[in-house]
């Protein structure tokens, strides 16, 4: 297939609104193994190509709410209110499980103490609802959130206008031009990739939040056991097929219990600067993703890899607003009104960060954090069975 372009890609609902209030937890939106080279993990396909997924979960979701604790319904706000129902109505047990109790605990804690987390409250669940669960058709899995600020937003690898795209993405929009030579990068160096999102390509992150300016610093608090199950959950759900776009290492160890042929993985190298040279560049997997997405859905199935759309920034609104209480109306302060997407202020003798510099922490201080992180849960595998 030559073209980028599927046909009348799909559309959503408008984005969810931001909201001042930042600093607590519950206050945002008022919205309605080789790790070399490429490789690929596919048995012979036996399945017809008119499987049919089984239609979307019926989720009562006023009777569920209506059935947790008081301190369930305080914790689990966020999820309520901004986790789009296709996913919540899968993942319900999962986020009533003490582990992720414990971790909305720890998130508390960090808003308790004043700590800025990105991406902004609002976003922690944007992957949910530009590409809910009945439309996913390819997963892209990223690592730990830009801690930057006006950068992460919820999708993986994905940064809001006007910061411009990060190195990895760079490299990313390289391999895609590879593939489909007619790819141009969008204007004025985005890196806004809600309109693949859009399409149904999960763009998730390994964790879904971050200490402003420290990466990793949420890493083994529970959200690792909350994206493996969404990782499981597309697997179990997902029946007609989909493509999971692994790179590098720790998203390639997300990926290894996924067999058979039902659906594709794709391995390679991660796109940072530090490794893309070492086969990503040349991995092909943009247009390897699209043959087999047309074998099992059609012209219709391939995703449209060009991101010069107008109105990108889309999703389906939540569907009940997160209503910020009078305690932390209280805590608020006129330094903290508005969101953190806002320009940074600058403070005397203080030399700003052009938007474009990341600071090395799309690549060297995230990567290699990850890598470490990985070879400490396999260290701790192995000792468990033995």
């Amino acid at each position: 297939m030559s073209s980028l372009k599927r046909k009348a890609p799909p559309t959503s609902a408008s984005q969810p609104k931001r909201n001042g209030d930042l600093t607590s937890f519950f206050g945002p939106p008022k919205v309605t193994p080789s790790t070399g080279g490429t490789s690929v993990t596919q048995t012979t396909n036996t399945s017809s190509n008119t499987t049919v997924d089984p239609p979307p979960l019926k989720f009562d979701k006023e009777k569920w709410v209506a059935s947790l604790t008081e301190e369930q319904k305080k914790l689990l706000k966020l999820e309520i209110d901004t986790l789009d129902p296709s996913w919540l109505g899968q993942l319900k047990e999962e986020v009533t499980s003490p582990s992720f109790l414990d971790l909305k605990r720890f998130l508390q804690k960090e808003m308790d103490s004043r700590q800025k987390i990105y991406p902004p409250l609002e976003d922690v669940y944007s992957w949910s609802r530009h590409c809910p669960l009945h439309k996913v058709r390819v997963v892209v899995l990223g690592q730990d959130p830009y801690h930057g600020h006006n950068q992460a937003h919820g999708l993986c690898f994905s940064v809001r206008p006007p910061t411009p795209a990060p190195p990895s993405l760079k490299n990313i929009y390289i391999a895609i031009k590879k593939d489909y030579p007619n790819f141009n990068p969008p204007p004025n160096k985005s890196g806004l990739l809600t309109p693949w999102a859009d399409q149904g390509v999960l763009l998730l992150n390994t964790c879904l939040t971050v200490r402003a300016g420290q990466a990793n610093s949420h890493a083994n608090h529970g959200w690792e056991k909350f994206t493996q199950k969404v990782i499981d959950t597309v697997v179990k759900v997902r029946t007609r097929g989909v493509v999971f776009l692994a790179w590098g290492s720790p998203a390639q160890k997300r990926c290894e219990k996924i067999t058979g042929a039902r659906h594709l993985v794709l391995k390679s190298v991660h796109p940072s600067p530090l490794s893309a040279h070492k086969g990503f560049f040349d991995c092909g997997h943009f247009k390897k993703a699209n043959d087999w997405l047309e074998s099992r859905y059609g012209a219709e199935g391939v995703i449209d890899w060009n991101l010069n759309v107008s109105h990108p920034i889309k999703a389906s609104p939540v569907q009940s607003p997160v209503v910020v209480t009078a305690s932390q109306e209280k805590e608020k302060t006129p330094d903290e009104d508005g969101p953190v997407t806002e320009l940074a202020e600058k403070k005397p003798g203080e030399k700003l960060l052009q938007q474009d510099e990341f600071d090395g922490e799309d690549d060297e201080d995230a990567i290699a954090a990850l890598e470490e992180i990985a070879k400490q849960e396999d260290e701790q595998n192995l000792r468990r069975r033995t």
